[in-house]
């Protein structure tokens, strides 16, 4: 564990911080106290993606036709006129 002061942390902040992801843990120190601890992060872990049916632990899931087609709205487009208003 190496101490430093605040005005080295400053000026020497790039190589404070290699040194601290190679391991080393360095305190920054004013007026000779201790003020602040440098030292490497950990890895950051990988987050599985959500999966279907996530919103399940709030009490709702989607119902398994959720993407089959409206029969009302397919005849509305399929067998409905192409111009309604036409001919009023």
């Amino acid at each position: 564990m190496t101490q430093v002061n605040l005005y080295e942390a400053k000026t020497q902040l790039s190589a404070l911080v290699d040194r601290a992801a190679a391991g080393e843990v360095i305190i920054i120190a004013k007026n000779g106290k201790a003020r602040a601890k440098l030292t490497m992060v950990d890895a950051p872990t990988k987050r599985k993606p959500p999966e279907y049916g996530f919103w399940e632990h709030y009490g709702w899931k989607l119902p398994d036709n959720f993407d089959d087609p409206d029969p009302e709205i397919e005849a509305l487009f399929y067998d409905g006129p192409i111009f309604p208003d036409e001919g009023k």
